[in-house]
């Protein structure tokens, strides 16, 4: 359908997010916040999702990360279909309220890939002055 409007990045749904924590996020132009899953006891990074106010509700209120896809426009839970599940251990937002920190148990791969995370892969070469110490 050429000129038709797509329809929404997000859902339209209403959330039960509690009111005090919806009020200190900032969400993009879709109602959306940066979701960074971290393995909470290597500190390993293991992907980053997207999550409207209800996503979130979700994740605080079932301990399963619940994400919002923004290319299938529906909710997933991490680990619904491939077994690879994040149980939450805490949440945080950042000092901005545009990003949560989501630390995990992951079991399983946690990229889409069978990568253990989705920073696996491909590494960048590095050109500028090097960091002493390190």
């Amino acid at each position: 359908m050429t000129g038709a409007t797509p329809p929404p990045a997000r859902s339209p749904r209403p959330s039960d997010l509690d009111p005090a924590i919806a009020a200190l996020l900032k969400r993009d132009a879709n109602g959306l916040l940066v979701s960074v899953a971290q393995q909470y006891d290597t500190g390993e990074v293991l992907m980053v999702g997207w999550m409207d106010d209800e996503a979130l509700h979700r994740t605080l209120t079932t301990g399963r990360c619940t994400y919002w896809s923004r290319s299938r426009r529906e909710y997933w839970v991490k680990g619904a279909t491939s077994g690879h599940t994040q149980r939450v251990v805490s949440v945080a937002l950042d000092c901005d309220g545009d990003t949560v920190l989501v630390k995990v148990d992951q079991a399983g791969a946690a990229c889409h890939t069978g990568d253990r995370t989705c920073f696996d892969a491909r590494q960048l070469t590095v050109t500028g002055p090097a960091v002493p110490g390190v």
